[in-house]
């Protein structure tokens, strides 16, 4: 073999050995695309948000959770930025956790959790943030069966310390249900949900988002012994 020949050769070699590597390069690439949610955070409407909850929900009632996001690949997605598909203001009872819940992972739920589910002046404005600033299209107001915050309320219970505050915020939303039949405590978490969306609404930044068509904000009640979610209107 002559040396131009070999030289030939050995360049046609080398420019293989690249094509292998960048064929391989893509694949990789290909790899870790598929593993990528096809419905990202950012393209879900409003709606499509609030579906993914309660097909969520529905796994866990069933026992048959996926326990999406939560890969190593998943905290490196999220490791630099957050677009969570939904917002949730519910309340910080142990036995509410919304991830699990919703059968959720890391990254996709925006939590706000406070004694009572109430829309504190620190608790909209972390909403605020969520929804403006990370483009969150879902926001729900998620109270509970036997809410202790809420059955307080109800009680008129004197309560040590700042934990009163928590009545003092539910107050607004008995007189909704002064006289209403049925139970007072379920019919009281009911409407100080409805009470406490009512006072997010008068929010301008989440009522421009709504307006917009960017924003939709429903009621949840979350029933402790089936974990069922029953949407409120």
């Amino acid at each position: 073999m002559e040396r131009r020949d070999f030289l030939k050769l050995g360049m046609t070699g080398a420019f293989g050995m690249m094509l292998t590597a960048s064929d391989l390069l893509w694949q990789v690439k290909q790899a870790k695309a598929a593993e990528i949610p096809p419905n990202s955070p950012e393209s879900l409407s409003p709606d499509e948000a609030l579906q993914k909850l309660i097909e969520g929900n529905q796994r866990f009632i069933d026992h048959h959770p996926q326990y999406p996001d939560q890969s190593a690949l998943r905290l490196q997605e999220v490791a630099q930025a957050q677009h969570p598909f939904a917002t949730i203001l519910s309340c910080a009872d142990s036995r509410v956790p919304a991830e699990i819940v919703f059968d959720q992972g890391i990254g996709d739920i925006f939590d706000v959790r406070i004694a009572g589910n109430i829309a504190t002046h620190e608790a909209i404005g972390s909403i605020e943030y969520a929804v403006v600033l990370l483009g969150s299209p879902l926001l729900m107001v998620m109270g509970h069966e036997r809410c202790g915050a809420v059955t307080a309320a109800v009680q008129k219970e004197s309560l040590p310390g700042d934990i009163s505050t928590f009545v003092k915020a539910i107050k607004p939303a008995l007189k909704k249900v002064k006289d209403q039949p049925g139970d007072a405590v379920e019919n009281a978490v009911v409407a100080n949900v409805q009470y406490q969306i009512e006072r997010l609404q008068k929010s301008k930044l989440l009522s421009e988002q709504v307006q917009s068509g960017k924003l939709k904000i429903v009621g949840g009640r979350y029933d402790l012994d089936t974990g069922k979610v029953t949407i409120i209107t």
